[in-house]
């Protein structure tokens, strides 16, 4: 049974109780206060996300095309800011073609269960000491769960669509998530040893004085690579090696669907980030100059830039080299991290 404490839901859900108590009646207050706090969560959620989302598009695309000596978007706005903008309207006006050898009822929603599984994942995760959807004792253990269903969502994306290039890329995506699975959870394992417990909240709390980050170098390093994996950013990017598959397990992706994708693979960086800052650097926590909010927006936008950086300066990887550094290098390391840190900090 997961251990739930106090959260931004949970809040909202007492108040709400309170205001609506005079005027709903017994039967439908608890029901209704738990509805409208979990639409409160989501909307303010979902803004944010959204707002970081075109931002750092914007960014990547402007940040990739100067370190390759181009201007990027340019006409569209100032500064080119507005050309997400009309790439959405584009994709979204744009008719969903389901292919004729495709199994739709399970190539239409494998694709919004991989969007939903990360923005559910967000529930879970702390921005700040009181914005938190689910204040779990568990929450570590449930974020991981639920990103350990992505890999099956994705096969069914690929195989459903009755193309043989999807189904390659399904399958070379679902073998290296599966991979990168096991030493991600060992370098999960030994963070929890640290904070002596699975919750996201005292995983922050625990690093007032130390970041995990100085702690455990060798578990940054390898966890932040292994969320490159997770995330399928470049260099392991194998579900869309053009000069291969296409577009991989996208290759029949029409163009509201490719929007979503678009959405998917940034709401991955911003999940990514935000999991990296929790678990290494402190998350909310920093000098009272800032808000704790500022400072979670912060360290994720720097681990962004970070992500986007190794985009522009490292080359696709090789599906058995991608193998080969999961198996014969993160996995031992993300072993050594953990004995380490048995070793160094628990007594």
């Amino acid at each position: 049974m997961v251990g739930i404490s106090s959260g931004f839901v949970q809040n909202y859900f007492g108040t709400l109780q309170h205001l609506l108590s005079p005027y709903v009646g017994a039967p439908y207050l608890i029901p209704l206060s738990l509805l409208i706090a979990l639409v409160i969560f989501a909307i303010t959620l979902m803004i944010l996300v959204s707002v970081f989302i075109y931002l750092v598009s914007w960014f990547e695309r402007k940040f990739m095309a100067r370190m390759q000596s181009r201007h990027g978007p340019t006409y569209v706005g100032k500064y080119g800011v507005l050309q997400n903008l009309a790439d959405l309207i584009k994709l979204i006006s744009k008719e969903n073609i389901i292919p004729a050898n495709a199994d739709r009822w399970l190539f239409q929603p494998a694709l919004p269960a991989i969007v939903a599984a990360f923005v559910l994942v967000l529930a879970f995760i702390p921005l700040t000491s009181m914005y938190v959807g689910v204040g779990s004792s568990l929450a570590l253990i449930v974020v991981f769960m639920i990103l350990s269903f992505v890999p099956l969502f994705i096969f069914l994306a690929g195989w459903a669509s009755g193309n043989k290039f999807a189904s390659i890329g399904a399958e070379r995506s679902v073998t290296m998530l599966i991979s990168y699975e096991i030493p991600l959870l060992l370098v999960v394992v030994a963070v929890a040893m640290l904070a002596n417990g699975y919750s996201l909240q005292g995983i922050i709390t625990s690093q007032s004085t130390h970041w995990y980050a100085l702690l455990m170098p060798i578990g940054l390093v390898v966890f932040f690579i292994l969320m490159l994996a997770e995330m399928e950013r470049p260099p392991f990017d194998l579900r869309e090696a053009d000069s291969e598959l296409i577009a991989g397990w996208l290759t029949d992706v029409s163009a509201p669907y490719y929007g979503l994708v678009l959405f998917l693979d940034y709401a991955r960086i911003f999940t990514g980030s935000l999991l990296i800052a929790v678990l290494f650097f402190g998350g909310y926590l920093g000098p009272s100059v800032l808000p704790p909010i500022a400072w979670t927006l912060i360290k994720v936008v720097i681990i962004s830039v970070l992500i986007i950086v190794v985009r522009v300066t490292v080359v696709r990887m090789r599906i058995d080299r991608v193998l080969r550094l999961g198996w014969l290098y993160m996995t031992p390391l993300a072993v050594v991290n953990l004995l380490l840190t048995f070793l160094l900090f628990i007594h």
